[in-house]
């Protein structure tokens, strides 16, 4: 059986994949990941528990799907911009976790109908160049450890059936909707690029080349670095390589939007950069 979706997350000691975890039970999960291996929309996990319980649903979510989607890879902000946060009812960012069979290059081809509630955002990945970005406070502090960037299309999925409750807990629960990515090509980082990274203007076009979307790198927390320190004022450590999916750069869209064919450009990057997925 082939899994479209992807999941992961922190492992918070809570247990892996079984009755020994307090924040679900075996049905539940085992009825969520039956649902979302046939792209079904389903129940809300962590409805009305704590952001701890639902760090502890990533924890089995990511249990059930390594084996098959590869180790962790990196992290992702979820709700980065003040228009997500209030959609969504939460005052901060969600944190969820990104699997190494996830990562698919630019130009791929995925089905439309990738989920049970399939969507696609512009974004972008920082790439850590070493561990010392663990002592970063400051956006400067965070860019003197990354190695480079990356254009990022991520293909999220927000699964849930009408009328289940979309929150800061069950989006946590559910890895903050991660399924796959649409990667480009690396860009080296340099000082110029902390302020590049704010007034960039990110551009979203379909296959007829009209605008779908359009908004700033400061949309992300001010700086898409920003992202980088949020999630390890959450506890996160990174290690060399591993990627930061910043969060939203404009809305989150509906495939069919696309007409075939989605592009998110970063006007403003060097040599203004984009990345390409195309919906069958």
């Amino acid at each position: 059986m082939r899994r479209w979706v992807i999941g992961g997350a922190l492992l918070l000691g809570c247990g892996i994949g079984g009755a020994n975890a307090a924040c679900v039970d075996d049905a539940t999960l085992a009825a969520y990941l039956k649902d979302f291996d046939s792209g079904t929309p389903t129940r809300a996990m962590g409805a009305g528990g704590s952001v701890e319980d639902a760090r502890c649903i990533q924890d089995l979510l990511v249990g059930e799907l390594t084996g098959e989607l590869g180790p962790v890879i990196g992290y992702k902000a979820g709700l980065t911009s003040a228009a997500a946060q209030e959609r969504f009812g939460v005052d901060e960012p969600v944190l969820g976790t990104l699997l190494e069979k996830m990562m698919l290059p630019s130009g791929a081809t995925v089905p439309a109908s990738f989920g049970a509630r399939p969507l696609f955002e512009a974004d972008l990945l920082l790439v850590v160049g070493d561990a010392g970005i663990n002592e970063a406070k400051t956006p400067e502090e965070v860019l003197a450890h990354l190695s480079s960037v990356r254009p990022f299309i991520e293909l999220p999925d927000l699964m849930l059936a009408e009328g289940e409750p979309l929150d800061g807990a069950t989006i946590t629960a559910m890895n903050v909707g991660a399924r796959m990515g649409v990667v480009g090509d690396d860009i080296p980082v340099d000082d110029a690029m902390l302020d590049t990274l704010k007034t960039m203007t990110v551009t979203v076009t379909d296959a007829d080349g009209t605008m779908l979307a359009e908004a700033k790198g400061e949309s992300v927390l001010g700086n898409p670095l920003n992202s980088a320190l949020w999630l390890m004022e959450k506890g996160l450590t990174f290690e060399p390589g591993q990627v930061i999916s910043v969060g939203s750069i404009g809305p989150l869209l509906p495939p069919a939007k696309a007409k075939g064919t989605a592009t998110v450009t970063y006007k403003g990057l060097p040599g203004d950069p984009a990345v390409t997925v195309h919906f069958e």
